[in-house]
């Protein structure tokens, strides 16, 4: 199993390796930009030539493999059975488009439904953040200790806009209970954040390829990844995802259940 994680993770180093040089250059470009599910919810030109160039080299690399992909070129997978890859290839759209930084490209693979190797790209700072179970975790070649298990009140924490402002699941209690928010736009630079102890929480609402590599490599470093009701999260469905360190994930599920 170590060696099938050794060579899972040296191939994601250096496909999002190469996927990063290829955005950075991409990111000034003139974009064809369109709307998915709302007018929030952006897809360009190179979401789709990055996906289809990413999920052409698994294939020819992990033939027998599965792939969830955004943007549909991928495969229809109604089982977690086998090696199976998730891949966002441009997480943080709205900043790739309007900020022309904050944004990731990122990729998890899962071996019979467990977490094996993840890697996030921030691509504009040069840092991939790989590893999983049997590996441990990496910013780069450098390996990253695990968080300090901190509790609410000392940390900032992540949670979507939108839940907040609506005041879902309990949200601005657990903002008041916190050391503050912050909101960056991005699944792939928070689960940064996270692995380095930045914040001590990011809660959202995320689709499998947003969870996927994040997942891998919270878990590796001993943070909590659950769902709203405490349980494991189901990798082929979105849902509201609670991540963060094993207290505060405790605490949060808590004040998720005095929610009306």
């Amino acid at each position: 199993m170590k060696e099938t994680s050794q060579e899972i993770d040296r191939f994601l180093v250096e496909l999002l390796t190469n996927v990063g040089k290829n955005l950075e250059q991409d990111v000034t470009k003139t974009k064809d930009v369109d709307t998915k599910s709302g007018p929030n919810d952006l897809v360009t030109n190179f979401d789709k030539s990055t996906e289809r160039n990413i999920v052409g080299i698994i294939k020819q690399n992990y033939p027998d493999a599965t792939i969830v992909s955004e943007e549909g070129f991928g495969d229809v997978v109604n089982s977690m059975a086998g090696l199976v890859f998730f891949v966002d290839p441009i997480d943080g759209t709205m900043n790739f488009v309007k900020c022309h930084d904050s944004f990731a490209s990122m990729v998890g693979v899962y071996l019979d439904g467990k977490p094996l190797v993840g890697a996030i790209i921030n691509v504009m700072e040069h840092r991939i953040y790989h590893g999983g179970p049997d590996l441990g975790v990496f910013e780069n070649n450098h390996q990253l200790a695990q968080p300090i298990n901190s509790t609410l009140k000392e940390g900032l924490v992540i949670i979507s806009g939108p839940m907040v402002l609506k005041n879902y699941l309990n949200t601005q209690e657990v903002v008041h209970k916190s050391s503050g928010l912050r909101v960056l736009g991005c699944a792939g630079i928070v689960f940064e954040h996270l692995l380095k102890g930045k914040e001590v929480l990011y809660m959202s609402y995320l689709k499998p390829w947003d969870l996927a590599a994040g997942r891998v490599l919270c878990e590796t470093l001993g943070l909590s990844v659950v769902g709203v009701d405490g349980e494991p999260v189901d990798m082929l469905k979105s849902q509201v995802v609670i991540a963060g360190t094993q207290k505060v994930v405790s605490e949060v599920l808590e004040t998720v259940k005095n929610s009306k």
